[in-house]
């Protein structure tokens, strides 16, 4: 497999990951444009291994972890009216739910919020997530279960106060 149909084949899946692990949409662009940039290079080694979907994720996530601690990233983007853009209003119930999901996840932990979008977005087991983020399969599991419970008392907290 060339590079170029790896891109086109794996692409947007990569792009959906970079979006669950950051907050803004452009950033997750950059994030896999950084990461396609630093594999490119290597991906006559990387297809030797016959896993370039381990070794291109983790490189996303250590791309991350790795602009959080680049001077540049303090910049953040303003904050934009929602009322501003024509269109941009909320769509029912079920776009609500999922975006009061969603807001949860950004909560988490940044370790926290790669093992829950690799397992609930990508769809791997806690095997491969592991290979991914080179831990312990009982690591992603500990990360897993603390994310859930966060999440789940945060549901309960918000319960609470609707009633």
């Amino acid at each position: 497999m060339t590079f170029e149909e790896y891109v086109l084949a794996r692409g947007p899946g990569l792009l959906r990951l970079a979006r669950l692990l950051v907050d803004d949409v452009h950033r997750a662009d950059d994030l896999v444009q950084d990461t396609l940039v630093r594999v490119y290079p290597r991906w006559a080694r990387i297809l030797r291994t016959d896993q370039p979907d381990l070794y291109v994720r983790r490189t996303l996530i250590n791309v991350n972890a790795s602009w959080w601690r680049r001077r540049s990233s303090r910049e953040m983007p303003a904050e934009l009216d929602a009322d501003a853009w024509p269109g941009a209003h909320d769509h029912g119930p079920p776009t609500a739910e999922r975006l009061a999901l969603w807001e949860r996840v950004r909560a988490l932990p940044k370790r926290q919020r790669a093992v829950i979008a690799l397992r609930y977005y990508e769809d791997l087991d806690d095997d491969r997530i592991a290979q991914i983020l080179g831990c312990a399969r009982a690591t992603v599991r500990t990360h897993a279960m603390r994310a859930l419970a966060a999440m789940r008392v945060e549901l309960h907290d918000l319960e609470e106060l609707h009633r």
